[in-house]
């Protein structure tokens, strides 16, 4: 021991040459080559360093052995600080998170006067003194040897201990061979403190320091109130207050005008904040508008304002209300703020409207622990931490935590911090040891018992998303389990999980059960499996089932599902697979849900839908009824979360009904081919006046546009032609005007009849009705049809996804279920006012017969026709309204199918006087038809003798599809 204190002796005499000369030797005699850390100079100072005038309390750091956590003892240590006076504060030996681990003593401060260190083989350099929030910070090591373990350290401001930084959306790191660089993007304040990059160069440990200070912005500062309203007439004073964050710069604050306040100086109030507050004893004169001024030299000052309106006498005012905490009364359009509770952070803010009357309560308070854990979360995701580390412990918290959300803002701090989570562990590729994963799901769990009404949908109303974004994170975190940990399984009340590692072969399948209710079965076939990468040997499965998220999320929909009214799924199931660290998104997977009903859809959540907030789709699933029980299978291309939607208002998907819509479609057109053949039999013997020529002249043209709207559709079911086609297209304009038109038509035969009974001295012209009857009958229905080709096609809403129709999500099949059903209303009231005249008292003389048989034939035949077109409609509806009864999809299809038939019937073999037109044609004896005679005199109508015909109604289109031919016409 003499001899060392001898030699620190002749270090000291020597001077700077025989230290630098003398010192690395002199180490390695005490505690090895191994052992030295070297260091930059005082905190702040680029390196080498100039030791100019350190304080007298300069503290010397005991530098530990790299590879060893040992620290030297006490006689070691004291001859060892002896000879090494001449090191500066800054060599510290610093822990795994960049904590300090030295023993210091103090050394005279004479021993560093003028001295300058060398051979320190870094440089740390800041490309800007003072950066600005939102602005980039760069901090640079330039090398002069080869460095290893290069790491980089944070200690914030306020805080004891150090964070590593570590690549995140903000924290960038550039390493090369000669330079190492830190890029921060979008600075804060929290992004202010001390950085020290530390590595390995020379056998030594290195650790740079330098101080990084931000400025405090507008928005760092929190005022209270916002603003505020006082009556003179009950002043009791007032106070002021704005707080700043604690900062590693010194602020000085002030209010103004001073000459109305008495000031307190700037002092803590909280943890972590300092405020200044001003009390206003005297009530102002004005309206009058403080300020809050904060000072820092060298920068420019930041001020914030609060305004103060003085309520006067005639003012309108919200009265003093107790409702959710206490509220002064208020002038008429000012906002009230009154604090959060204990324990809390944030406003509460109530705005007094112009009448004097009281807004809803709108409150941000958030509990501290959940915005702190948030606050940590945010950080953890721009590169503040180690995501190994730190991801388990705020687990732990948030199963902790969640007891503690009761309010909207609570459930949105708590979901942001899962989706951040979720961010990180993706982002890092880290896995979780089972515990972590158990605490998530608990979590989870507990989550899904809060209350929809009052807690998740005021938030959702806030965060349309939040439902979708802790589905994702739900399927990003599930299948994060460390791969020695599985087989996983847990079973809670609301949260399933089953996880498999599958390897290193082939299996013949993967299937688990669920015992939920109703139950589930998950089934992943061989051929499926095969396609995976076995190499690795790392293949693990993750299920999970999730009860009640089903009426958490959006009732969204996807465009394939809009025009269907869905039951609220009660199940979500998310299937996942992980071949080594790769997230496998594309793959067979089959799935059997119990318990289903009506007509069931298999669908997934597609969370790129409605701009993130998703919606259920059925691209790429299937569903099969595997057996007559309750169970329905889908089978499914993808892997995601996904469910059953039972449809409130479906059509059966019933082979028999596609069967039958078909056959009654051929069998309309043959009837109309045979009317047609009939009327170019008797057509001259027909028309023998005015009304029958107009009669059978509208009834011939429903004729022809309905057999050629029948035509093309039934020629389109039996094809199948694909929705994108050109083909399609054209199909889908022609149907639409040819159904039109037939409707048209029979609002013309139904406005002639309306003409005859309101006037009855008016003699119709040929030259002038027929025109019109043909500009109405064909230039309208083409008109609407081209309409709705031009407006909707280019916004792609023309044609359905799965058939040759038009489309319902954008008002396309408006245009041909609106005029139908004018038309049709139109002719209920023709017919109710032909029976009114009917059923009115005669007072005419000398009947004309033929005329009175005219009008009686279409009175008969609105009477025989209406009711079934009234019907059909009337059962379209009701397919609407009871999607699981399949009894009104029969009788709508057999009705709508077979109007060719009944027009054959009613409209021209029931004629009378077209069966003897038929009779002296063709030598043949009908069997004969009733018919309805009546009486009517009026002796200012002239009837000729023997006329009557029959006033056609058409029909609805009858539309044959995957499901239900009609309904899917009428249906929005």
């Amino acid at each position: 021991m003499a001899g060392l204190l001898l030699l620190a002796m002749n270090f000291h005499l020597m001077g700077p040459l025989a230290v630098r000369a003398s010192q690395t030797s002199v180490l390695k005699t005490i505690m090895g080559a191994s052992t030295v850390n070297a260091y930059q100079g005082m905190d702040g100072m680029p390196a080498p360093a100039t030791i100019i005038n350190p304080a007298v309390t300069q503290i010397f750091s005991t530098p530990i052995p790299a590879s060893s956590s040992t620290i030297p003892t006490l006689d070691t240590v004291s001859c060892y600080h002896l000879m090494l006076g001449l090191w500066p504060k800054a060599m510290r030996p610093m822990g795994e998170n960049g904590q300090d681990r030295s023993l210091h003593w103090p050394v005279p401060p004479h021993l560093f006067k003028g001295r300058k260190l060398q051979g320190i083989p870094g440089n740390l350099s800041l490309h800007s003194a003072l950066p600005s929030p939102g602005s980039t910070l760069t901090l640079t090591v330039l090398l002069s040897h080869e460095a290893t373990h290069l790491g980089w350290y944070l200690q914030p401001v306020g805080s004891q201990t150090s964070v590593k930084l570590q690549p995140g959306t903000q924290v960038f790191l550039g390493d090369q061979k000669s330079q190492a660089v830190l890029t921060i993007a979008n600075v804060s304040r929290d992004w202010a403190g001390q950085y020290v990059c530390r590595f390995m160069s020379r056998g030594f440990q290195w650790l740079l320091h330098q101080v990084v200070e931000v400025p405090l912005q507008a928005n760092d500062v929190i005022r209270h109130p916002s603003q505020l309203s006082i009556s003179c007439n009950a002043f009791s004073g007032f106070e002021l207050r704005c707080c700043i964050p604690n900062t590693n710069r010194t602020y000085t604050a002030s209010w103004s005008p001073r000459n109305l306040s008495s000031t307190t100086a700037l002092s803590s109030r909280t943890s972590g904040t300092q405020c200044l507050t001003l009390v206003v004893p005297r009530c102002p004169e004005n309206d009058t508008k403080y300020t809050c001024k904060l000072q820092s030299p060298g920068l420019d000052p930041v001020s914030i304002s609060i305004s103060v309106s003085i309520i006067r006498d005639g003012d309108t005012t919200c009265p003093q209300d107790s409702l959710g905490g206490d509220w002064n009364v208020t002038k008429a359009g000012h906002i009230a703020q009154i604090p959060c509770p204990l324990n809390t952070v944030g406003t509460v803010e109530r705005h007094c409207g112009t009448k004097g009357t009281w807004g809803p309560i709108n409150s941000s308070c958030t509990d501290e622990r959940l915005v702190t854990m948030f606050h940590t979360a945010q950080l953890l995701l721009a590169g503040q931490g180690q995501p190994r580390k730190k991801v388990p412990k705020l687990m732990t918290q948030l199963r902790k935590h969640v007891a503690a959300v009761s309010s909207p803002s609570d459930l949105l701090a708590l979901l942001g911090t899962v989706n951040i989570l979720a961010q990180v562990v993706t982002r890092a590729r880290t896995e979780l040891p089972r515990e972590t994963l158990k605490d998530f799901l608990v979590a989870t769990n507990d989550l899904l018992e809060l209350d929809p009404n009052s807690i998740w949908a005021p938030a959702q109303a806030q965060v349309p998303s939040v439902s979708s974004a802790i589905l994702q994170a739900v399927e990003s975190l599930g299948r994060s389990l460390c791969s020695n940990d599985h087989p996983f399984s847990l079973t809670l009340s609301n949260v399933q999980l089953q996880t498999q590692l599958l390897g290193p072969k082939t299996p013949e399948d993967y299937s688990i059960s669920f015992s939920t209710h109703p139950p589930l079965r998950v089934q992943i076939p061989h051929h499926a499996l095969a396609q995976l990468d076995w190499e690795t040997g790392n293949i693990s499965i993750t299920s999970m089932v999730l009860r009640k998220l089903g009426h958490i999320l959006p009732r969204n929909f996807g465009q394939e599902l809009e025009d269907l009214l869905y039951e609220t799924p009660d199940l979500v199931l998310s299937n996942s697979i992980k071949d080594g660290n790769q997230t496998v998104t594309k793959g067979e997977i089959i799935m059997d849900f119990g318990g289903t009903r009506g007509t069931p859809t298999c669908v997934f959540w597609n969370h790129n839908l409605f701009q993130g907030a998703g919606a259920w789709s059925k691209e790429g699933c299937e569903a099969r009824v595997i057996d007559t029980s309750s169970t329905t299978r889908c089978v499914c291309l993808h892997l995601t979360s996904f469910s059953i939607l039972m449809s409130l208002h479906s059509v059966p998907d019933n082979p028999a009904l596609t069967l039958m819509t078909q056959v009654g479609l051929g069998a309309s057109i043959l009837a109309l081919l045979l009317c047609l053949g009939v009327y170019r039999v008797v057509w001259s013997a027909v028309i023998r006046n005015k009304i029958s020529y107009f009669r059978h002249v509208a009834l011939l043209n429903v004729v022809l546009c309905l057999l050629t709207a029948d035509t093309f559709f039934l020629g389109e079911s039996l094809l199948s032609l694909s929705p994108h086609s050109p083909l399609c297209l054209a199909v889908t304009f022609l149907c639409h005007f040819f159904y039109l038109a037939t409707f048209f038509w029979m609002l013309a035969q139904a406005l002639i009849l309306a003409h005859q009974l309101l006037f009855i001295f008016h003699h119709l012209s040929k030259h002038r009705v027929l025109p019109i009857m043909f500009i109405l009958g064909y230039l309208c229905p083409l008109g609407f049809a081209g309409a709705t080709l031009g407006l909707y096609l280019p916004q792609g809403q023309y044609l359905q996804k799965d058939q040759c129709w038009l489309d319902g999500k954008g008002g396309a099949r408006y245009t041909f279920v609106g005029p139908v059903i004018i038309i049709v209303g139109v002719n209920g009231l023709v017919l109710a006012m032909a029976v009114v005249k009917l059923l009115r008292p005669s007072l005419s003389e000398g009947p004309q017969t033929e005329k009175r048989q005219a009008l009686l034939g279409v009175i008969k035949a609105l009477l025989i026709l209406m009711p079934i077109f009234g019907l059909t409609w009337m059962l379209g509806l009701a397919t609407l309204m009871d999607g699981g009864n399949e009894v009104p999809h029969y009788l709508f299809t057999v009705l709508n199918t077979s109007q060719g038939i009944f027009i054959l019937l009613f409209g021209c073999l029931m004629d009378k006087k077209v069966r003897e037109a038929l009779h002296k044609r063709l030598c043949c004896i009908l069997p004969a038809a009733s018919t309805i005679s009546l009486f009517w005199r009026d002796p200012l109508l002239e009837w000729a003798p023997g006329s009557r015909f029959t006033l056609f109604l058409p029909f609805q289109r009858d539309e044959i599809s995957n499901f239900n031919l009609g309904f899917n016409l009428f249906k929005n």
